[in-house]
């Protein structure tokens, strides 16, 4: 790893020499100049991980280089120094972005040590940035089609509030890559995400796992636990398979959102918490309200925000995009040159209808870079049943549920466009209340447009 490299601006020759050689003593490479013009020209060409300037210089000033340089792209950390500063002038160095201050004479314990600490905030501060590229890159959305690009803009806006969303999709689709990248582009990006699986917790735990327990609460209570809600206090809970939750948790989760409070089992006290809640189903929760299944008072609470992730049939123009994302990621992962799909390769994956949507493509990109034998994936090396087309065809649901709500989907959709997507004018068409037809709308992940 290279050393830090510093420049010193000091139109005082003494100054930048005895800098320059205690700067170096300690193993960092030191370069000096005597003028705010010329730190700018150096500035532009080199890039230094520090810069020692002065306050008072001949023709543009310490400040106005601070300044300039704060303009860059990766500036330099600034440490300003001064041989007669007053509050007024460090204060507004602090403004400006100035790390800290130095006043003349300057002693060299104290300068090392304040450079150590300029260079480990630069450290930390490039490790963050790191750490979020890398988040920001393992919780991409990826594809090009109109409804990816269209939930990118809902996380947009979404993202930075505490709205409570709602996900909808099918199993694979990437409900939980959303719920990830909803909290990462938040405000609590810095706290927890707690993830609870609604659907495989047992109902007799499932209380304990989100709200916690005391001692002796039950039997095999041994010891104190934090539930899930406080252990996302300050963060985010994501509630996925939501429609499996029991009407019993259901009433309870329900409570603790009215009330922002939970009292773990066992306990006689509450306890106050600051949750944002992320939920996801692949059931239509409209019909299970219709059964009785689940609240209809808590699905309004979490359907805030409602959010469509379409199955991978519905977007066949995002499936090399997607193969191309995990052939890399795959194979970074085993230390192996990247593969790439020859174009009949391409066409098969493109046709076939992926039951098992993104999760199934990026299982079976992981099978093609351990076992194809050559770094250029053709048909003849994927698995017969993708080119046989094996699995349910595009339109073919699965299961009568969701045959059911493909149909009343495209039955809306239709009849949206036929009356220019005006609500009233559509509900109206169809003979339903306007509010209904909004409902079914969120249910099915339709989103309302501007009339054209």
């Amino acid at each position: 790893m290279p050393a830090p490299s510093i420049l010193i601006v000091d139109d005082e020759a003494s100054i930048c020499t005895s800098l320059q050689a205690i700067l170096r003593e300690e193993g960092w490479q030191a370069d000096a100049l005597p003028s705010g013009e010329e730190c700018l020209k150096a500035a532009n060409k080199n890039r230094y991980d520090l810069v020692l300037l002065d306050v008072w210089l001949q023709g543009i000033d310490g400040l106005e280089v601070l300044r300039q340089l704060k303009q860059q792209e990766d500036a330099p950390v600034v440490i300003m120094i001064s041989g007669h500063g007053t509050i007024e002038t460090a204060v507004k160095a602090t403004k400006l972005g100035a790390f800290d201050f130095l006043e003349k004479p300057l002693t060299m314990e104290k300068t090392v040590l304040l450079v150590r600490h300029a260079l480990e905030h630069l450290r930390l501060a490039q490790e963050n940035r790191q750490l979020r590229e890398q988040l920001r890159t393992r919780y991409r959305i990826v594809g090009k089609s109109i409804p990816m690009k269209a939930l990118r803009q809902q996380l947009a806006l979404a993202a930075p509030t505490n709205g409570r969303v709602l996900i909808y999709g099918e199993s694979g689709t990437g409900k939980e890559l959303v719920a990830r990248a909803l909290h990462a582009g938040s405000l609590r990006a810095g706290q927890p995400l707690v993830e609870v699986n609604c659907a495989a917790i047992p109902d007799e735990l499932i209380e304990s796992e989100l709200f916690g327990h005391r001692r002796g609460a039950f039997t095999g209570a041994t010891d104190d636990k934090i539930g899930k809600f406080q252990q996302a206090d300050g963060g985010t809970l994501f509630l996925d398979e939501v429609g499996d939750m029991s009407l019993r948790t259901q009433s309870k989760v329900l409570r603790v959102l009215e009330e922002q409070r939970i009292e773990p089992l066992g306990s006689n006290r509450s306890i106050q918490v600051d949750t944002r809640v992320i939920a996801a189903t692949n059931k239509n929760l409209e019909e299970e309200m219709a059964h009785g299944r689940f609240r209809e008072d808590l699905f309004y609470r979490l359907n805030v925000v409602p959010f469509h992730v379409p199955a991978l049939r519905e977007r066949a123009e995002d499936i090399p995009l997607l193969a191309d994302y995990f052939l890399e990621q795959f194979a970074s992962a085993y230390g192996r040159r990247k593969k790439e799909l020859a174009p009949d390769a391409l066409e098969v994956l493109q046709s076939y209808p992926w039951p098992g949507n993104v999760r199934e493509l990026k299982n079976m990109i992981e099978r093609l870079v351990i076992m194809a034998p050559q770094d250029r994936i053709r048909k003849s090396h994927l698995p017969p049943e993708l080119s046989r087309g094996r699995g349910r065809a595009p339109a073919m649901a699965a299961t009568l549920e969701e045959a059911r709500t493909n149909s009343d989907r495209q039955f809306i959709q239709r009849k949206l466009e036929e009356n220019r997507w005006n609500v009233t004018r559509t509900a109206a068409a169809i003979g339903v209340e306007r509010s209904h037809l909004h409902r079914k709308m969120r249910a099915l992940g339709i989103s309302p447009q501007r009339n054209t």
